[in-house]
């Protein structure tokens, strides 16, 4: 007997998107950059607030990886990366030569454990390996501890990379997901709350960041009136097509986020009775999660 599929997150169209892409086809901007592009990452910088600037990039890996470049991170050197993860968290990591050091989580949000964390800091300056950078992931949407990791990674004065990848629309004490450390990534793949198809971002509140990133994301060309690169470059940058997507996406954002709150509730109501099952949960009302997935912990002992 074959089951139907039951999709893990599927992507919605919120109606605009076409029209946009459209306008690109209709002005010939097919190629990475153009309106879309500037417009999409105007729409994500007044959503955030916070006074960020953004970069659209192919994906949010590339955004990770650019985040490192900026902060130093090189051959040789270890990057504290939170363990329950999907492996593009760590990926960018060794694609700089550099060592991902993995921390534990903490039950509370799943996410990184400031105590796991502080305990690695303090070991690997032992060994004479402090770390270069911090990268925190919001799993399923959920924010981290982030006063506990943040307080750390000042004491330490190591900075720290967000990956906000699954967390576009969640809030930590007021701030959104992608505006607390250094540098964050966004992506915005198929199955993310909102898609560009494939794409992602870098947000910081350093402009400086931004200008770096997207001179290195367009295969870092110099400023000459020939073809002169002085250093290795990426071909990063968001394509005006999938932008297009990107703003249509934005205008129902929120909506977006409204439903999935309303999925968590759904299975909560039906499965909360049910012995030995546990859900991912916000641990106060300082966390405001976007629940991009509804996630939970089965005990089979107990689940028979």
């Amino acid at each position: 007997m074959n089951s139907p599929r039951i999709f893990l997150s599927i992507a919605h169209m919120g109606g605009h998107e076409q029209q946009f892409i459209q306008q690109a086809f209709d002005t010939n901007w097919v190629v990475p950059l153009g309106p879309n592009v500037d417009a999409f990452e105007n729409d994500l910088e007044t959503f955030l607030g916070n006074d960020v600037h953004v970069a659209a990039l192919t994906a949010g890996t590339a955004a990770l990886h650019l985040g490192l470049i900026l902060l130093g991170v090189e051959a040789g050197d270890e990057v504290l990366c939170q363990s329950f993860t999907f492996s593009a968290s760590a990926n960018p990591i060794r694609y700089q030569g550099a060592t991902p050091v993995f921390i534990g989580s903490e039950p509370d949000t799943w996410n990184m454990s400031p105590d796991y964390l502080e305990e690695a800091i303090r070991d690997r300056i032992k060994k004479g390996k402090k770390p270069k950078a911090i990268i925190p992931v919001y799993l399923y949407g959920m924010p981290a501890k982030m006063d506990e990791i943040l307080s750390i990674a000042n004491r330490y004065e190591i900075p720290v990379l967000e990956d906000a990848a699954e967390a576009l629309g969640s809030i930590y004490k007021g701030s959104p997901c992608g505006t607390l450390g250094e540098l964050a990534a966004l992506s915005f793949n198929g199955n993310k709350i909102i898609t560009t198809s494939g794409g992602g971002a870098l947000v910081a509140k350093d402009k400086e960041y931004i200008r770096k990133a997207r001179f290195l994301a367009t295969q870092a060309r110099d400023a000459a009136p020939h073809y002169q690169h002085s250093q290795i470059g990426y071909n990063y940058r968001m394509s005006n097509i999938v932008a297009g997507i990107g703003r249509g996406q934005m205008e129902v954002l929120s909506q977006r986020i409204e439903q999935r709150r309303e999925n968590n509730q759904y299975y909560r109501k039906h499965l909360s009775a049910i012995e030995g099952i546990t859900f991912q949960t916000e641990p106060s009302k300082d966390f405001f999660s976007n629940y991009w997935l509804t996630s939970i912990v089965i005990d089979p002992e107990k689940t028979g």
